[in-house]
């Protein structure tokens, strides 16, 4: 049970890390892609592949995070100054390019075949006791962080709802529901970390990089940096009036939450302990769409609650599903996908703005 919920914590901590920067583009700018996972293909084969020839894994993620942006770079000076149903097209055709390229140029990325036995962070590592407890240290600090950030989120909710006399019973069930998945997922941690092996030590890698991708992001979208991508995602003609390159920031956007889904990748190649083209479809993007729409576009807790609730969904489904035998096994994967879709349409009928989005903010044009 503990190396399963470890093994969620990873997925929900790179996929959180991948869906802030599709959040940047699209929640905060208004940018609408349709190929993300381009990116994390981008990000996961240039850090396996330059780790392979012995760069240091820390020098070939950031390498990794570059050629992403690199990659937002090309896209966005050919289609941020058109409307943004060609920035949709481009990035969808975009990322098949990059999974076919990876399929067959087998020279570079040793195709359908993957690349494999590539060098893991802390793959070797052997802590004692005192380095069990320095790493339990660290994981710490990142519960005490999520604690305050939900105790601040929950504050303002209730002072919101109190304004407009509203009943604050929501705040105090998301923060029990909250402060309890905190809760569970540091017991565990902590337990894994006692036990150490590989998938502990990536675990409380990913867990700090999302925090400092967190953090980072909640400090520029609070700046005037990022209230000008808000002033862009509600009407760009206003900033365009009162001075701003409207393209600039809009490229900035793009790169950057393209560079944070490379980062994404690495996490994602480090999990997977082998990539391969098939790793990379389509379907990626569609869950990172999911968690973003489903956490609220334009929040980053939103965001991170969002991929929360989709593992949460994708392990109760993978477990209980077949046991109500309502398909046989090839058909359950389409199954689950159509129920993801269902619980969507729900949503944007009851609540169009996701758990945590603000309505009053967030009109996105409309």
């Amino acid at each position: 049970m503990v190396g399963y919920l470890v093994y969620l914590t990873i997925s929900a901590a790179t996929y959180g890390i991948f869906c802030l920067g599709l959040n940047l583009q699209w929640g905060f700018t208004g940018l609408i892609n349709f190929g993300h996972v381009a990116f994390m293909t981008v990000g996961a084969y240039a850090t396996v592949l330059l780790s392979s020839q012995g760069v240091p894994l820390l020098l070939s993620l950031a390498i990794g995070a570059g050629c992403a942006a690199l990659l937002g770079l090309l896209i966005g000076l050919s289609t941020l100054r058109l409307r943004e149903d060609y920035l949709a097209i481009v990035t969808i055709g975009v990322s098949e390019l990059v999974r076919l390229v990876a399929l067959n140029e087998e020279w570079l990325t040793r195709g359908a075949f993957g690349v494999q036995g590539y060098p893991l962070p802390l793959g070797g590592f052997r802590p004692n006791q005192v380095g069990k407890i320095a790493l339990i240290f660290w994981l710490t600090i990142i519960a005490i962080f999520a604690v305050w950030q939900l105790w601040r989120g929950l504050r303002w909710r209730w002072k919101k709802l109190k304004k407009q006399e509203k009943s604050g019973l929501g705040v105090v069930v998301w923060g029990i529901l909250g402060g309890g998945i905190i809760t569970s997922l540091f017991i565990n941690g902590c337990i894994a970390l006692q036990n150490y092996n590989y998938k502990a030590g990536l675990m409380l890698l990913s867990v700090i990089a999302l925090t400092l991708v967190y953090a980072g992001l909640e400090y520029l979208v609070q700046s005037p940096w990022g209230r000008v991508l808000k002033a862009i995602r509600e009407d760009e003609e206003i900033p365009r009036a009162l001075g701003k390159n409207v393209f600039w920031y809009k490229l900035q956007a793009f790169m950057l939450g393209g560079a944070i889904a490379g980062g994404a990748g690495s996490f994602y190649a480090w999990q997977l302990t082998n990539v391969y083209p098939a790793n990379f479809d389509p379907l990626v993007t569609f869950n990172a769409w999911t968690i973003v729409v489903l956490g609220g576009a334009g929040t980053n807790p939103g965001t991170l609650i969002g991929a929360l609730i989709f593992f949460a969904y994708d392990s109760l489904t993978r477990f209980v599903l077949p046991q109500l035998n309502l398909v046989d096994d090839a058909r359950l994967g389409a199954l689950r996908v159509m129920v993801i879709g269902l619980i969507l349409m729900v949503l944007m009928v009851w609540r169009p703005q996701g758990i945590l989005g603000n309505k009053d903010e967030l009109t996105l044009g409309k």
